[in-house]
This record gives C-alpha cells, sequence and structure tokens, in this order.
C-alpha cells in the first residue's frame, strides 16, 4: 500500500509518500509544496493543486491522508489553510482515492505515544520507524516541520489499520 500523507498549508504543504507492505514501512519522499507568498490566493491555491496532481500521477497512492484543521485563535489562516485543503481534498477526488482525515492529537498518540506530543518528540519517533535519513534537508527549521508532520500522518493511518499496533526498526 503507498499512502500520500499530507499536512496542509498554504504557504508550505508538507507531504510525505509511505509504502507499507508486510510490516515493512519505507518513506519513499518526504518534501514541502511551497508556494510564493506574494502571490494571489488562487495562484497559490492551483499551484498546490498541479503538484499535488503530479505527485498523485507520479507515485500512485492507494490513500489520501491529511491531518485535521485546527485553529483556535487566527481565523484568517484558519480559512486559507480550509481553502487549501479544499484543493488538496479535488486532487484526491480527481484520482479517485479513499481520503481519511485525522486530528492533530490523534496522530501524536499513535505516533509518539502521546497526545500532546512536540514536534521532537514526533521526530524521534518517526526516526524509529524510517531511520536516520528522516531528518531536515530544509533551510528552515519549520519547513522540515510540516514534511516531518506529513509523514506522522501517514504512519498514524498505518497504525490504524494495524489496530494501533506499531512497527519499529
Amino acid at each position: 500500500m503507498v499512502i500520500l500523507g499530507i499536512d496542509p498549508g498554504t504557504a508550505t504543504t508538507g507531504y510525505g509518500i509511505v509504502e507499507y507492505s508486510e510490516d515493512k514501512i519505507t518513506a519513499r519522499k518526504f518534501d514541502l509544496i511551497e508556494t510564493n507568498k506574494d502571490g494571489s490566493p488562487s495562484k497559490r491555491l492551483m499551484y498546490i493543486h498541479s503538484e499535488l496532481v503530479k505527485l498523485i500521477a507520479l507515485h500512485k497512492p492507494d490513500v489520501f491522508v491529511m491531518e485535521k484543521l485546527f485553529f483556535a485563535t487566527n481565523a484568517k489562516t484558519a480559512i486559507r489553510v480550509g481553502q487549501a485543503q479544499g484543493v488538496m481534498l479535488l486532487s484526491a477526488a480527481e484520482a479517485n482515492l479513499p481520503v481519511f482525515e485525522y486530528a492533530p492529537g490523534t496522530i501524536k498518540k499513535m505516533v509518539a505515544g502521546n497526545g500532546r506530543a512536540d514536534k521532537k518528540d514526533i521526530q524521534r519517533s518517526l526516526r524509529k520507524v524510517f531511520g536516520a535519513k528522516v531528518k531536515s534537508k530544509a533551510k528552515k527549521k519549520t519547513h522540515f516541520d510540516n514534511a516531518a508532520d506529513a509523514l506522522a500522518v501517514s504512519l498514524c493511518h498505518i497504525y490504524t489499520l494495524k489496530g494501533g499496533d506499531k512497527i519499529e526498526r
């Protein structure tokens, strides 16, 4: 099974392509879709859509998993990320992919064992599963966080399929 995990955003969308078969999990690719902060909202959304369509065509995932939107304070950001999620869901629908969404606390609990885990805890858990190659290549720390979150949502989906059983190296 090939899983496309998404950490939604407008400026940076993290993605992780994970392959799972017979208790073996491999991170095929993880990176970011970055949009121009000075671009119009419609152009940014169109770019996210076109990049996801390319990823889906290239990696042929069996399932599309995404972190659920969770914002408590900034309504403007929540609306923009919600719009980005819309084009992400459109990309999945165009490819006829089943979509699963997980809340941030669920992802943290499934991946790190604690629903309030921080970024370092998540990344430590990811390295246990995927090995040392899961580390930052990005210029900015927060950018790697987005790609790591996308891998985490993919891993959460696998653990959910397995009834909560974790797989570690």
